[in-house]
């Protein structure tokens, strides 16, 4: 009988050492920038029960929980009238009181209210851990990803949204990735549906635009028109969600279209506002764009949203979030505003991979090795490599006593840039032979030189 292959699900992926080296090095790399700013890291569980997940994220986003069976015989209470056909989301709910974390704000959300007497507000936290979707797998878009989160609640100031575009600038010039990044404002987007006669439709239209990069205008257009909206507040949305020209000539624009609207009005004046305090920062390698058409898909953002693109790669953003006001509320906590971005690393790592932005010294977490000649030898290097250790470079020791051939050749293979080699004649004299892999130069140093020598080489 065939044994079957192993394999992993859909939408998943193991990492090997190269691969989780450079992962390390976006998730180093983005929690450096984070503390800088005074973010605190904490850990949910990657399970949350079902009741806090389920109506956070629109129809959509609920359709793509994970949910996790009950442990025994679940089926054994449901109520055997919902075993039909066409009745999986009734009987779902009866059977999975648990599901995978969809993102980290909900989650966050749920933390600061089960532990509202122990923290300090504002609270300024960070969390780099994974969430699952079950969205259909393709190119950038899987079911199990990381997100690197750092989030303020408890506080409503502006000057979050414009240290979070700092934060973002950061990010991305650290990581050498030319970006864009978009500005919208939920409350300009409520103004417009009051304008095109839909205030009752809102998140029917920030569901549709928010799809105008994967479908096009034409295909959210009939979306739209399915969702109930018609062609005469169709054609009066158009030209708002596809308007040119400078951030302060949109806003000018807006000003005069939706100044009936007080929430419009609001929304205007709150992006006004911060990019004042973006131009307040001065030059920054991030391009800044108010993009009408950005609508952020999830129901909890209620004032500034964020989205970042790479200019460079084609794939999605790389970069989302925005400001929710009361997202604590259905948790019981009422009135306390928070802000926050995500930042997709696995994205971020095809977009670093397609532009080969990794740095070479990434290739190889060991910079030395020495080579195996036997007990003897290797007893005589053991002390030389805890020194090198100790002076914080990394080390290993080849296990066995193989041909010189082999021992180069897996040095070689690891891209590890020294081998330390101590023979008979090395021992004699207490040297120790350095051979540079890169450029083939050997040279013998004595054995108490063996650590100024690797540190002046590096």
């Amino acid at each position: 009988m065939a044994k079957t292959k192993p394999s992993i699900p859909k939408g998943t992926r193991d990492f090997g050492p190269e691969q989780m080296v450079r992962r390390n090095f976006i998730f180093d790399t983005i929690r450096n920038v984070f503390g800088k700013y005074g973010y605190m890291p904490i850990e949910t569980p990657a399970m949350e029960n079902l009741t806090t997940l389920l109506g956070k994220y629109g129809e959509e986003g609920d359709k793509l929980l994970f949910k996790i069976l009950n442990s025994g015989d679940f089926i054994d209470k449901v109520d055997p009238t919902l075993l039909k056909p066409g009745n999986s989301n009734a009987i779902s709910l009866e059977i999975c009181e648990k599901g995978l974390r969809y993102d980290l704000t909900v989650p966050f959300a749920r933390f600061v209210v089960q532990y509202q007497n122990e923290i300090v507000f504002p609270f300024k936290r960070y969390q780099i851990q994974p969430v699952w979707r079950a969205d259909r797998p393709q190119k950038g878009r899987y079911r199990e990803f990381y997100q690197c989160d750092v989030d303020v609640i408890g506080s409503n100031s502006l000057t979050n949204e414009a240290e979070l575009v700092l934060i973002i600038n950061e990010v991305f010039e650290k990581l050498n990735i030319r970006t864009l990044l978009k500005l919208n404002n939920r409350k300009i987007l409520s103004g417009i549906a009051d304008f095109i006669g839909h205030a009752d439709k809102l998140i029917d239209i920030t569901i549709a635009i928010d799809k105008i990069e994967k479908i096009g205008i034409e295909a959210v257009n009939a979306e739209l028109r399915e969702r109930g909206l018609d062609d005469v507040a169709i054609g009066k949305l158009q030209p708002i969600i596809q308007l040119q020209g400078s951030n302060e000539e949109k806003l000018a624009i807006l000003k005069e279209v939706l100044s009936t609207s007080p929430i419009g009005m609001k929304g205007i004046e709150e992006m006004e506002e911060l990019f004042r305090y973006i131009g307040a920062w001065g030059n920054l390698s991030t391009t800044v764009e108010l993009d009408l058409s950005l609508a952020r898909g999830l129901n909890y953002y209620t004032g500034a949203i964020f989205e970042v693109k790479a200019l460079d790669a084609e794939i999605g953003s790389i970069c989302g979030g925005g400001r929710y006001d009361d997202l604590t509320g259905i948790f019981g906590l009422e009135n306390v505003s928070g802000v926050g971005v995500s930042f997709g690393a696995d994205r971020i790592y095809d977009v670093m991979l397609q532009l080969n932005l990794f740095p070479d010294s990434l290739s190889s977490t060991t910079q030395v090795m020495f080579a195996n000649f036997g007990p003897q030898e290797i007893a005589y290097c053991m002390p030389a490599a805890r020194k090198i250790r100790e002076a914080g470079v990394s080390v290993e020791i080849y296990p066995d006593p193989a041909k010189v051939k082999k021992q180069f050749e897996y040095a070689n293979r690891r891209k590890i840039k020294f081998m330390v080699i101590a023979g008979e004649s090395e021992l004699q004299a207490k040297q120790l032979s350095v051979k540079n892999m890169e450029t083939g130069v050997q040279e013998t140093i004595t054995f108490e030189n063996i650590v100024e020598y690797i540190k002046s080489k590096l």
